[in-house]
């Protein structure tokens, strides 16, 4: 189940998700669940910007992991590599003409794309 953060649009903002090929979004008549929409029920995704994010997490467990396997010069490795993410801002619009302007990761943004293809 991949993630997705809804900041604007004819949605209520918060977290959603894409799931077997279908969004689940929160709407005012469907708040505890989510709204199931099939991806097939996409007109249009575009990038609203792009960039690159660094996970706290992810970075220590990296920098564990380097100095573990190489000492001092694992650790520096592993702080600046580990926890790397691309984060996507995108604008999606529905067929039945409702809109949406979420952030999710870079291979869900894909998935996304290629629905609309």
């Amino acid at each position: 189940m991949a993630k997705i953060k809804v900041l604007a649009g004819d949605f209520l903002s918060g977290d959603s998700s894409l799931s077997w090929g279908n969004l689940f979004l929160k709407t005012e008549a469907h708040s505890v669940a989510g709204e199931l929409i099939p991806l097939t029920q996409l007109a249009s995704v575009e990038v609203a910007s792009e960039e690159s994010v660094k996970k706290m997490g992810g970075t220590i467990g990296w920098g564990v992991a380097g100095t573990l396997l190489a000492g001092p010069i694992g650790l520096l490795a592993g702080l600046l590599l580990g926890g790397k993410k691309k984060e996507v801002t995108f604008i999606a619009k529905f067929k039945d003409g409702r809109k949406l302007m979420a952030t999710t990761d870079s291979g869900t943004y894909k998935k996304l794309l290629a629905a609309v293809f």
